[in-house]
């Protein structure tokens, strides 16, 4: 990718030709293509409706319109190809390559001796079209190249379904930030900006990766990057500075001094360091100035024609280009910019852009007088290791200057772990930052919990650690960071409930007199109880991950799903029986059997591989082990779970919820719905798998319903199931397909990225959770107007988004099925947290997906199952 074109399109959907170099191209209208590069292809190849495949035949460097014409490069529309920069090398055309570059470094030294340039794009391109072989070999190690390349072709592969941002020329860039998907762009990043009271900063300027001073004043839709502005100093509107570092010219300033240095509307300011050289030089143009347009083709400088310029400033032509070898006299080739001491270059600038003085004498002596370079020169002579180095270690003292606020007078809103990764490009000193901050954490520890979390303040450190390269100690420190997870969802769900939550490991002692006591006043006659519990899967639409601690304590969370029979059953159930021998019992249907004489001897936390971890969690979130039917009796717990492991439809969760609902019946205590969601959320921290409670609310609520939260004490859950009419239950089981993919991931494996991401503060993790949380309020809207495609739509948006939180919730296996799946369907999308289990696939009508469902059981390339399922109304 060698070209400065964001594309966006299919790639794998890309038909690349054997033994051949291909460009991706797009068509494009002729005033775009004057700027740019442009493919001449063949008019015969392959073509297709998506796309077309054809040689090579020429390449041009912004075309006029009649150089278009003269190369036939207008296609029947009247569009050309854009030369997208985007280049694919297969079979012998990449070895090939391979073999020259493993060979080059003579050709390399060469190069460097003779201080001769060669461009990877336009003379490696080049080389696979023989059209260009005889300007190649006048070209610097061009003859090594066509004889190195020149055997095979490159194609042209237009993909027209291709859209692309590109931002080849300043003014390109201005009118992305500032255009349609403006509200997209983050105006704000690793900057330090003044008060409004002091400055005069546009809101709708983009400020990156720079410092700004009081007193400066920046216009409208200007970019300033990577750059430090002192006081008084004016940027105009619709203009861009980078890598500008304009010191202070004292404490003494006062508001009515003139001005430091004035950049006018519409230009570009930019510095760089040469190469021998120990300053650096100050760089300027218009914003629409084409550095190679010709004086005699009205070239401009500063947006004003040459002839203007010249005659303003009293300068001849002769002066600026004075060498016989140039051809043609542009902007690129002109020796304009002096070299001078720093101050003295900004007044010469604002001279030359026309903001002095014309004829100010003494400025026309100076410039005469100084050493001057061109733009052509500049580009063979920049420091390139000075200038990223100055780059880095910038952006390092500014993300290091925000840490530190963030730390002393924030509540930890920003990602310390992105900021540590920015001060640590100051390799000798970026781990002393770091390890500073660290010690001003302790700090932190006083912080008032409700407004800044422990498990924030904990995250910060374990990022701290690990930027100080300590790494055992981190790790100890990511204990108390799940520790405190599970301790703030217990306080935001124990409200109104016993102490027992999270403090069940503490056994209750009692002296031997107390306990002659309660024996004599226990009734030992055994009473019979059973509770038979059996709860319905969940099919999860969208909203997933903001059901989940701890975004769920400290946003908002909304999730649109369904309980479903599997093959005609429910398949999560429990039978709780109490029996005359003392202690618990506990098996599962896979023949798994556990006796525990002591239900008080019960503590967390868990093996990971312990089989019965969920139902003695249940047992201690309920408080049953404490409780007096345990002082005589014992119980038998039976469960079962008719659902492939790993499946997606939160069986670990509604199986909790059986458990934890069967307890409480045989306890005579609160078993309404609300109280055991709550408790299955504080029974998954104890059990060490997390999880919210999107998955318990789907398995003990029937039907479809849209769920929100809201933070507090205690968390708040609102159930809003959907009448759904028997038309648009009908319509929903004839066109859903629910697919048991085989391939099994767990769960917890993901939540854990997931929070510590969010506990991060990543920003395009909180962005992709709140829009799951916004579609799922849009789908509640589509099913309760029976728009089943809107849904379908959703769907995909929100599988989407939830490859952006996990890159590996798909795998190879399930991309071959959606895409097998395609045509067929309006929407699709793994449930659950993804990486296997089930697909659920919304067919764009019955007859397809009864087609659909014939096709997956009778191809070989898939080994799935189709489960019969229908939507579960209740008893």
């Amino acid at each position: 990718m060698t070209g400065d074109v964001l594309p966006c399109f299919d790639a794998s959907s890309l038909v690349l030709p054997e033994d051949a170099s291909c460009i991706i191209t797009v068509p494009i209208t002729l005033d775009i293509a004057s700027n740019h590069g442009v493919i001449v292809a063949s008019k015969t190849g392959t073509l297709d409706k998506a796309y077309s495949l054809c040689l090579v035949e020429n390449l041009l460097q912004k075309p006029t319109a009649k150089e278009l014409i003269e190369n036939q490069a207008i296609l029947h529309d009247g569009r050309t190809l854009l030369d997208t920069g985007l280049i694919a090398a297969r079979g012998k055309a990449w070895e090939e390559l391979i073999g020259i570059a493993s060979s080059s470094k003579e050709m390399i030294s060469e190069l460097l001796k003779s201080g001769k340039e060669m461009s990877l794009y336009e003379d490696l391109v080049a080389a696979w079209v023989p059209a260009k072989h005889n300007w190649l070999k006048h070209r610097p190690l061009g003859k090594e190249l066509v004889n190195g390349l020149g055997n095979q072709r490159m194609f042209s592969y237009c993909a027209y379904d291709l859209s692309f941002l590109h931002f080849g020329t300043s003014s390109e860039v201005l009118d992305h930030l500032s255009g349609s998907g403006s509200d997209l762009v983050g105006r704000r990043h690793l900057c330090s900006i003044p008060a409004t009271t002091v400055s005069d900063i546009a809101s709708s300027a983009v400020i990156l990766s720079s410092s700004i001073e009081p007193g400066v004043s920046i216009g409208e839709d200007s970019m300033i990057y990577d750059s430090s502005l002192s006081g008084r100093i004016q940027i105009g509107s619709q203009s861009i500075v980078v890598g500008v570092n304009i010191p202070g010219d004292g404490e003494n300033r006062q508001p009515g001094d003139s001005l430091q240095f004035m950049l006018p509307d519409r230009h570009c300011l930019w510095e760089v360091p040469l190469v021998g050289y120990r300053g650096r030089i100050i760089v300027f143009c218009g914003l629409h100035d084409n550095p190679k347009i010709s004086f005699s083709r009205d070239g401009t400088f500063c947006g004003k024609p040459w002839k203007r310029i010249l005659k303003d400033l009293g300068i001849h032509d002769t002066e600026i280009w004075s060498s016989s070898d140039i051809k043609e006299k542009c902007l690129w080739n002109a020796k304009i910019f002096p070299v001078l001491p720093y101050a003295k270059m900004l007044s010469m600038a604002m001279w030359l852009m026309g903001l002095s003085k014309y004829k100010d004498q003494s400025m026309l002596s100076m410039w005469r007088s100084s050493p001057r370079v061109s733009l052509e020169e500049l580009h063979r002579s920049i420091d390139f290791l000075q200038l990223c180095l100055a780059s880095s270690n910038h952006q390092a003292d500014l993300a290091a200057g925000i840490a530190k606020a963030c730390i002393n007078y924030g509540l930890l809103g920003r990602n310390l772990s992105q900021l540590c990764e920015e001060i640590l490009q100051k390799e000798e000193s970026g781990i002393g930052m770091c390890k500073n901050f660290l010690s001003m954490c302790p700090s932190l520890q006083a912080q008032d919990s409700t407004i800044l979390p422990q498990s924030r303040v904990y995250q910060v450190q374990v990022d701290l650690l690990r930027a100080c390269r300590e790494t055992a100690t981190s790790l100890t420190m990511e204990r108390k960071v799940w520790a405190a997870v599970a301790n703030e969802t217990a306080s935001a769900v124990k409200y109104g409930f016993g102490d027992h939550l999270l403090e069940s490991s503490h056994v209750i002692s009692l002296s031997a007199n107390q306990e002659n006591n309660v024996n004599a006043s226990v009734d030992h006659s055994f009473y019979q109880k059973r509770a038979r519990v059996e709860l319905p899967v969940r099919v999860d639409f969208v909203g997933g991950w903001s059901d989940t601690p701890p975004w769920s304590l400290e946003r908002s969370g909304c999730v649109l799903n369904m309980a479903i029979r599997l093959e005609g059953s429910l398949p999560v159930g429990t039978i709780i029986e109490t029996r005359k021998m003392v202690g618990v019992l506990i098996s599962d249907d896979a023949e798994n059997q556990l006796y525990i004489e002591d239900p008080s001897s019960i503590t967390s936390p868990f093996d990971n591989d312990d089989p019965f971890r969920l139902v003695k969690s249940a047992l201690l979130v309920t408080g049953i082990i404490h409780d007096k039917i345990l002082s005589s009796t014992g119980l038998h717990i039976r469960t079962w779970a008719n659902a492939p492991r790993g499946s997606g439809l939160g069986t670990s969760s509604i199986l909790a919820a059986a458990v934890v609902k069967g307890l409480l019946q045989i306890m005579e205590r609160d078993e309404s719905n609300e109280h055991v969601v709550r408790l299955v959320l504080v029974l998954e921290q104890i059990m060490g798998t997390g999880g919210g409670w999107q998955d318990q609310i789907g398995g003990l609520y029937p039907g479809i319903k849209f769920t929100s939260s809201f933070p507090g004490i205690p968390l708040k859950l609102q159930v809003t199931p959907l009448v759904a009419s028997p038309q648009l239950v009908s319509e929903l089981e004839q066109r859903l397909l629910v697919v048991f993919t085989g391939q099994v991931r767990l769960a917890n494996q993901v939540l854990q990225k997931v929070v510590i991401r969010y506990l991060r503060r990543d920003n395009l993790l909180i962005s992709s959770i709140k829009r799951l949380a916004e579609l799922a309020k849009i789908g509640r809207e589509a099913l309760m107007i029976g728009n089943i495609d809107e849904l379908g739509e959703i769907m995909l948006e929100a599988w989407r988004l939830h490859q952006e939180l996990d890159p590996y919730c798909s795998i190879e296996f399930v991309d071959r099925l959606f895409a097998f799946a395609d045509d067929f369907c309006c929407g699709y999308k793994l449930l659950g947290a993804g990486g296997g289990g089930f697909a659920l696939l919304l067919a764009k009508d019955a007859h397809r997906a009864r087609e659909l469902k014939h096709l997956l059981e009778e191809a070989s390339d898939f080994d799935v199952k189709v489960y019969n399922w229908n939507i579960f109304l209740g008893q």
